[in-house]
C-alpha cells in the first residue's frame, strides 16, 4: 500500500524523486524517506508525517545532493511499526552499503530476522522491510554481486513484495524486483524510472515494461536487463503508457475530490459512447466473452470486491439477478480466501478492483482461476495484474483518480455493471423489450441528469453546513438503493471521521432504532417505485423518535416537506437506474462536510488508494 520510486540517469534524483512521490501520496502518507548515491555512499533522508517534511529537509540539503542522479523514495503506509523516522524507508544494513525501500509485506520477516540477528546483524526499525536490507547485505558479503544477491535474497523471502535496490560499491545501478505487489519500469533516454504506479513517471515518459512476478530488473544510464529468479534471461516488450500528464492536475477546483466527482459525466459519456448507440442496438462488450452457451452453462455468479467496489458489486447483484434470473452472491474478498469456496467451471466470477492491484481481490481470483472459473474483472486499470488474470475484462475508463475517497471510478463501476447485466439480458432474451429499450434510453440521457444535479448543488451544500457538527448519521434506504445507503455513509466517514452507517430502512426497528433522538440525523433515500411508501413508512418511524430528517429523493410529494427537515430533490429517472443519480448527492454532502470541518479530503488519515497488501 506505499508506493516506491527510482531513478538512474543525468538529471537530479532528488527532484525526480519527490515528484514521483507527491504523485504517489493516495497510497500511503504516514512518512517518507529518499536514498541518494552520492560518490562512495549513500545519503539516507527521511521524515515522519506528510511529505512536504521530507521536502522541507531536502531544500536545507539541496547544495549537498544536487549532483546526485541515482536514488530511491518511499511513501509510507504504516503496516509493521509505527510512522516514525525510524520506521520510515529506506532501509539499510549494519554497514549503511545496501538501501532499499519497499512495498508489500514480509511474511517470514520474524523467522528471518531470528536468522539474521544470530548471524550478528543489529536491527534499529520495527519494520519487516529492514530484515530485507540486512538479508541482501549477507548475500552480497558471499557473491560480491548486487544482482544475484538481490535474485538470492528473493528466494528466501515469503509474502508480497515490490523493491528497489542501491549499493554503494555501484553507484551506476539499480535492482529492482517484485512478487504479488505492482511495479513497472518507466524508459527515457539514457535514464529509467521505477515506480508502484503511472502517475509517478508519465510526466516523463510513456514507454514503460511491467515487471511480473519473480523477475528481477538490473537499471543502469543506457541498459535493462531482466532476469527470472532462476537466473534465465528474459526477454521484454515495451509498451505505450495510456495516460495524459493532464490529468494529475486539480484543474482549478480546491480538492481532486471535487474535481473527480464533476467529472462524473464525462465519464459516463466516455463509457457509453462506445458501448451504447442507440435503443435499437445491442450493447458492445468486446472483451466480454460470455456468448449464450456459456451463460446457459452458468448456474452461479459470484462478484468479489473490497470497500467501495463492493458496494457496486452488490447493486451488480440486485440488477443481474432482476435482468438475468441468474443466482448471484457477493462477497468481501479478504473473507472469500479465507474459506472453502465453492466455484468451478459453470460459475461466473467478477471481480472488482478500481487499481486491479487490490491485494485480497486478485487471490481471490487466482484461487478461483485454479478452479476453472470464467473471470470477468471490472477494473479502471486495464494494465493491472487483475486485468492480466481476466478471461474477460471491462475497463471503465474512468481515469487516473487521485483522491483516496473513490467518486468517479464508482460511477463507472456502477455503470460496468448496467451494461453488463443488460448485455447478459440481450444474450439470454431474459428481459422485457419494452423495459430493455426504457433503460438504454434512460442511459443515454443520463450525463445530463448528473449535470443537473453538479450545476443545482447550493441545497447540498446547505444541509451539509446544517449537519456538519454530528457525531452520527444514519443512511437508510431498500431494495437497489441499500448499497447507495452504505456507501454514502462509507464516503462519509472516510473524509470526515463522522461515525456514519448505512442500513436497509426495514432493519431500523430490529435494533438501531435505539439509537435516534433529537441528536441523530437520519438521511432517506426515497426514490420512486415499488419500496417508495415503504422507506416513507420507515422514516415517519423516525421522526417518531425524534431523529433530524433527511430525505434524498426524486419525488415531487409536497408532504415530504412536512415530515423531513431537509429535502434533496434529484431528476427523476427509472427505479433500476436511481443509484446512479442517488449517489452524486452523498458523494457532494460527504465532501462539503468534511470541508465544513476543514479536514484532508483528498488524504484522509489512515487510508491508501490502492490496498496492495492483505
Amino acid at each position: 500500500m506505499c508506493g516506491i520510486v527510482g531513478y538512474i540517469g543525468d538529471k537530479s534524483a532528488a527532484d525526480i524523486l519527490m515528484d514521483g512521490l507527491k504523485q504517489l501520496e493516495y497510497r500511503g502518507y504516514d512518512s517518507s524517506g529518499v536514498a541518494l548515491m552520492e560518490t562512495d555512499k549513500i545519503d539516507i533522508y527521511k521524515a515522519e508525517g506528510k511529505l512536504q517534511n521530507l521536502n522541507d529537509i531536502l531544500f536545507m540539503n539541496r547544495d549537498k545532493i544536487v549532483g546526485s542522479t541515482l536514488g530511491i523514495g518511499h511513501i509510507r503506509w504504516a503496516t509493521h511499526g509505527a510512522p516514525t523516522v525510524v520506521n520510515a524507508h529506506p532501509h539499510t544494513c549494519n554497514c549503511g552499503g545496501v538501501a532499499i525501500v519497499h512495498n508489500g509485506i514480509i511474511e517470514n520477516f520474524k523467522e528471518l530476522r531470528e536468522k539474521l540477528e544470530a548471524q550478528g546483524c543489529t536491527f534499529r526499525s520495527q519494520t519487516d522491510t529492514e530484515t530485507v536490507a540486512h538479508l541482501i547485505a549477507k548475500k552480497y558479503s558471499l557473491c560480491k554481486d548486487l544482482t544475484e544477491a538481490v535474485r538470492l535474497a528473493s528466494k528466501e523471502i515469503d509474502g508480497a513484495f515490490a523493491l528497489c535496490v542501491m549499493h554503494k560499491d555501484h553507484p551506476n545501478k539499480m535492482v529492482i524486483t517484485k512478487r504479488n505487489a505492482p511495479l513497472l519500469v518507466g524508459i527515457g533516454e539514457g535514464e529509467f524510472f521505477a515506480a508502484s504506479d503511472v502517475p509517478a513517471i508519465i510526466k516523463y515518459t510513456k514507454k514503460a515494461v511491467y515487471l511480473k512476478d519473480n523477475q528481477i530488473a538490473t537499471l543502469t544510464r543506457d541498459d535493462m536487463q531482466i532476469i527470472d529468479t532462476d537466473n534465465n534471461s528474459i526477454f521484454f516488450t515495451p509498451e505505450i503508457l495510456p495516460w495524459e500528464p493532464v490529468a494529475l492536475s486539480k484543474m482549478g477546483y480546491k480538492h481532486f475530490m471535487l474535481k473527480e466527482i464533476h467529472e462524473q459525466p464525462s465519464v459516463v459519456r466516455n463509457i457509453l459512447a462506445g458501448k451504447l448507440h442507440s435503443i435499437d442496438s445491442e450493447i458492445a462488450l468486446d472483451e466480454v466473452k460470455l456468448d449464450k452457451s456459456t451463460l446457459k452453462n452458468l448456474n452461479r455468479i459470484q462478484i468479489i470486491a473490497c470497500g467501495t467496489s463492493l458496494h457496486a458489486a452488490m447493486v451488480g447483484k440486485y440488477i443481474i439477478e432482476s435482468f438475468c434470473d441468474i443466482a448471484v452472491d457477493v462477497e468481501a474478498s479478504s473473507e472469500y480466501i479465507y474459506r472453502k469456496t465453492v466455484t468451478n467451471e459453470n460459475t461466473l466470477v467478477i471481480g472488482v478492483s478500481q487499481s486491479g492491484e487490490t491485494a485480497d481481490t486478485l487471490t481471490a481470483i487466482k484461487q478461483s482461476k485454479a478452479k476453472g472459473s470464467h473471470i470477468l474483472i471490472i477494473t479502471n486499470r486495464p494494465d493491472s495484474a487483475m486485468a492480466r488474470e481476466a478471461d474477460s475484462l471491462i475497463s471503465v475508463n474512468a481515469g487516473i483518480e487521485v483522491s483516496v475517497a473513490a467518486t468517479k471510478s464508482y460511477m463507472a463501476q456502477l455503470l460496468s455493471f448496467y451494461l453488463l447485466a443488460l448485455k447478459m439480458a440481450e444474450v439470454k432474451g431474459s428481459l422485457d423489450d419494452s423495459l430493455l429499450k426504457t433503460l438504454k434510453s434512460e442511459l443515454m440521457v443520463l450525463p445530463q441528469k448528473l449535470e443537473q444535479i453538479l450545476v443545482h448543488k447550493e441545497d447540498i451544500q446547505q444541509c451539509a453546513k446544517i449537519y456538519a457538527n454530528t457525531k452520527d448519521f444514519i443512511f437508510i434506504a431498500r431494495g437497489v438503493n441499500y448499497p447507495t445507503a452504505l456507501e454514502g455513509a462509507l464516503k462519509l466517514k472516510e473524509i470526515s471521521y463522522i461515525n456514519a452507517t448505512g442500513y436497509p430502512a426495514g432493519e431500523l426497528k430490529h435494533g438501531p432504532i435505539a439509537m435516534l433522538d433529537e441528536s441523530m440525523p437520519v438521511l432517506s433515500i426515497l426514490m420512486k417505485g415499488t419500496v417508495y411508501d415503504k422507506i416513507l413508512s420507515n422514516s415517519e418511524e423516525s421522526k417518531a423518535r425524534n431523529a433530524r430528517m433527511i430525505a434524498l429523493t426524486n419525488s415531487t410529494d409536497d408532504k415530504l416537506n412536512t415530515l423531513f427537515d431537509f429535502v434533496i430533490r434529484i431528476p427523476e429517472i427509472q427505479e433500476y437506474l436511481s443509484p446512479l443519480l442517488a449517489i452524486v448527492p452523498l458523494q457532494l454532502l460527504a465532501y462539503y462536510i468534511a470541508e465544513f470541518l476543514g479536514k484532508d479530503v483528498d488524504q484522509p488519515r489512515n487510508l491508501a488508494k490502492s490496498v496492495t497488501v492483505e
